[in-house]
């Protein structure tokens, strides 16, 4: 089969399409002939030499995938050769075919694509994981979401409207605001003009936000403890901003705050099929009743994977940006 391979870290040219050897299922694996995947952030680090897979992962980048299930390894059942799914990775998506466990399958959900679904497993796992099964977010509160119009954004303002949540954002350009606002964000700040803890301070009449996600680190550690309400909850998911940062740990006493830090790739295969459960039984009826649905900005061949690179990079995009095997 034909994947990208990472010859050595650096740029997007290091990515290359190359013949690799098939994988095969062990047990409780699936094979999945794979129709699309998608970019995410964790593959750029992992080009560039930050983010190598858990032990025993695919060496290509990919972070989930859709496709038809092409075999079933020892001891796999409720699937069947020919189901189409989505699927949680721990790496190898950018490949014409992956080995996946079972536990972290989906069905492609009622009413989505085949290829649309690719940009379904990464965002929807973290973004439950995260805000509900960590931060219990509850009807009612505002949830502040960093870089609104990515991928986990926009697949966060669609989940807190559906439970009955209010949604702040923060986002860089008029344009991205825009399309936050059409998924439903209420509150929507442009971090370029605006300092996001006056903007939440002033439009919650001065209770912060319950919950916020944050992808940026070091950058917004203080500013989001100043941002949080009283028993507020601070996810951090990402380092965009820094992996350092200074905590005021009398702001958060004050505040009977917490701070929570997790990651999805490195978790051991339990709990991400735990996540996958959980996502399927609450997630997957509000995309069939087509109440969330995944927003792709653009598909682009598997094989030109290193211009897709650049797009995400360079942050025009909104929302998913997938890899289609044809």
């Amino acid at each position: 089969m034909h994947a990208i391979t990472i010859t050595e870290p650096g740029g997007p040219e290091v990515l290359v399409w190359d013949e690799v050897p098939d994988p095969v299922p062990g047990e409780g694996e699936v094979l999945v002939e794979v129709v699309a995947s998608a970019v995410n952030r964790a593959d750029i680090m992992q080009r560039q030499g930050f983010y190598d897979p858990p032990p025993g992962a695919p060496h290509h980048p990919g972070l989930e995938c859709s496709g038809r299930i092409a075999a079933l390894g020892p001891g796999v059942s409720g699937w069947s050769v020919g189901d189409e799914v989505c699927a949680l990775l721990g790496g190898g998506g950018y490949a014409e075919k992956v080995a996946v466990p079972a536990g972290q399958l989906l069905p492609v959900p009622e009413g989505v694509g085949l290829k649309e679904a690719a940009a379904l497993p990464e965002v929807v796992c973290t973004v439950w994981s995260n805000v509900f099964m960590v931060a219990h977010l509850r009807p009612g509160e505002t949830l502040l979401v960093h870089g609104g119009s990515s991928g986990i954004g926009t697949m966060a303002i669609q989940l807190a409207k559906a439970v009955g949540a209010k949604v702040a954002v923060t986002a860089g350009t008029k344009e991205k605001l825009e399309r936050c606002a059409e998924l439903g964000a209420d509150i929507l700040i442009n971090y370029r003009e605006q300092d996001f803890v006056t903007e939440i301070e002033q439009t919650t009449g001065g209770a912060g936000a319950d919950v916020i996600l944050d992808n940026m680190g070091a950058k917004y550690l203080d500013r989001n403890v100043r941002a949080l309400a009283v028993n507020g909850r601070l996810a951090i998911i990402g380092m965009q901003g820094g992996r350092k940062g200074e905590l005021n740990i009398g702001a958060l006493l004050a505040k009977r705050a917490a701070i929570s830090a997790t990651s999805l790739r490195a978790r051991p295969l339990e709990e991400k099929a735990a996540i996958v459960a959980a996502v399927r039984e609450h997630v997957w009826p509000l995309l069939a009743a087509g109440h969330v649905r995944p927003v792709v900005d653009r598909e682009m061949p598997m094989s030109e994977a290193s211009a897709a690179h650049r797009v995400v990079e360079e942050s025009g995009h909104i929302g998913k940006v997938l890899l289609v095997t044809s």
